[in-house]
């Protein structure tokens, strides 16, 4: 009997409860969060050189949002190579009190999808202890999910994420977020946590993955956590290895997939074909920057972590903030959480508790509930298409590829764009990954028709300036073959949705070399 489920299952739906009656208070929590941050950095060497005592009086002993002005007008708006060259490459070689008081001792290397080089981001002991926090808060949140069973919570989590086995370097240890949080749980949680240490430091993926598969029959797992990509292709292996029809045959009491990173329209077709009976979708939104938001009730969108080492900005995505390759204009307009609008897009700017200062993470995103601080994640600043003005955003790509894919019964896991020159106007080249044949002209149509109904910008460009759509098919392998060319598979990382600058040759040369 599940008496340690049923406890925990009754303590977390208490706890959500009464999380859920406190009534949201942007404003107040957004000024506190700032108020911490600027308290807590405000004799560093960033500190120091933008006043940050000034902005913290105005935000103490002034009413209204006068602080917020003075926070504008005092610190510029940074991007990860304006930062890292001025800032972060101090901490990264030792330096103390940079932009966070201390020493840095850890540093994400995120998956780098805008550009070809990874980032280096600095992870404080504060972010770890917020980003424990926040997790915390969504397991919480799982006690209005009425429909899992009370067992879930003694099964096992398996979580696929990066090596917990940091590389060294000088005074600090760098490697992928979710390694060092990782490896950084909670004791209570070890006995929960699948693979277990000794899988999760692997650093060479097609090693984890067979390890996985190995010891999958020993493991009764209720939650699977990670980019769906990934997963999916760890659970098509576990399937195949031992002859089943699903992976409900193995683990029966598999209820719930955590994911983030990507957008998952375009694998819930091919993963839904893998599962036995229905599964619960929850979303996060861990970047690493930190985690920004999670879905916190079944049906709704993530909610934005407006308390906890995070302060939130946001720019109008539109061509008087940004020209039309996604680079931010001098002086653009940013507002604060209070002065949002729903179905607009915006640009994050963040503030956290690992130093990073008006911050451009390069996410776009929408709110969808303002009163309940709900968003979705429409795309990348540098992933919309705006050649001529149709402003295709990779949540229309992704939309209009589960309904194409469903109206022909295929599964479309992966695609990329390029926006082309077709003289004398433009035209989007398509490369779409299925293992099914496919008519070409036929799915372009389609596809075309599909952006058209969803986009009216689009619909106005596709009989002006936007001259013609083409489609490649390739085999899904043929997107994971070029990952692991470039050292990106596994972990967090995942396929570009748009490519552009080099990254185009680069890639329409590999296609050519091995799919032509």
């Amino acid at each position: 009997m599940a008496v340690l489920g049923r406890l925990l299952k009754s303590s977390i739906k208490l706890t959500s409860t009464i999380q859920q009656i406190r009534k949201i208070k942007p404003a107040k929590w957004q000024k506190k969060a700032l108020t911490k941050l600027l308290s807590k950095a405000r004799y560093t060497q960033f500190g120091e050189a933008y006043n940050f005592d000034e902005i913290l009086s105005s935000a103490i002993f002034e009413n209204g949002t006068e602080y917020y002005e003075k926070f504008k007008k005092n610190v510029p708006i940074y991007d990860y190579t304006k930062i890292y060259n001025e800032w972060w490459y101090k901490a990264r070689l030792g330096e103390k009190n940079v932009c966070w008081p201390g020493k840095v001792k850890y540093f994400a290397l995120s998956s780098g999808t805008s550009d070809a080089a990874s980032k280096a981001i600095p992870v404080t002991k504060e972010m770890i202890k917020a980003i424990q926090r926040t997790s915390i808060n969504q397991i919480i949140s799982l006690g209005l999910y009425t429909q899992l069973p009370a067992d879930l919570f003694e099964k096992g989590y398996l979580m696929l994420g990066g090596s917990t086995a940091l590389n060294e370097v000088d005074s600090h240890y760098e490697g992928d977020l979710s390694g060092i949080t990782t490896g950084t749980i909670p004791i209570w949680f070890q006995n929960f946590y699948k693979p277990g240490q000794k899988i999760s430091a692997l650093k060479d993926w097609e090693n984890k993955l067979e390890d996985i598969t190995i010891n999958a029959p020993k493991w009764d797992i209720g939650f699977i956590a990670g980019v769906p990509a990934w997963h999916t292709i760890l659970l098509e292996r576990i399937i195949k290895r031992y002859n089943l029809n699903n992976i409900h045959e193995l683990w029966p009491n598999l209820t719930a997939f955590g994911w983030g990173g990507v957008s998952l329209e375009p694998y819930k077709q091919g993963l839904e074909k893998l599962f036995g009976k229905p599964v619960l979708y929850i979303e996060t939104y861990m970047a690493s920057e930190g985690f920004l938001a999670y879905q916190d009730r079944p049906d709704g969108n993530l909610k934005l972590v407006l308390n906890n080492g995070l302060f939130f900005e946001f720019i109008p995505f539109n061509e008087n903030n940004f020209d039309e390759d996604g680079n931010l204009v001098s002086n653009p307009e940013t507002i604060m959480v209070t002065d949002v609008e729903e179905d607009i897009d915006y640009a994050l700017l963040i503030s956290t508790c690992s130093g990073a200062w008006r911050y451009l993470i390069g996410d776009t995103i929408k709110f969808t509930d303002k009163q309940r601080m709900e968003i979705k994640i429409t795309g990348r600043t540098k992933h919309f298409l705006s050649l001529c003005g149709e402003h295709l955003s990779v949540d229309n790509m992704n939309h209009a590829l589960e309904l194409v894919s469903k109206d022909l019964g295929i599964d479309v896991r992966e695609f990329t764009v390029i926006g082309i020159k077709h003289p004398p106007l433009f035209a989007h080249q398509w490369y779409v990954g299925s293992d099914l044949p496919v008519d070409e002209e036929d799915f372009c149509k389609r596809l075309d028709e599909k952006i058209c109904e969803l986009n009216d910008d689009y619909a106005v460009e596709r009989k002006h300036g936007l001259k013609n759509v083409f489609v490649k098919v390739l085999p899904q392998q043929a997107f994971y073959d070029w990952m692991k060319i470039k050292g990106k598979v596994g972990g967090q990382h995942k396929f570009p949705r748009v490519l552009k600058g080099k990254l185009v040759d680069e890639w329409q040369d590999f296609i050519k070399e091995n799919y032509s």
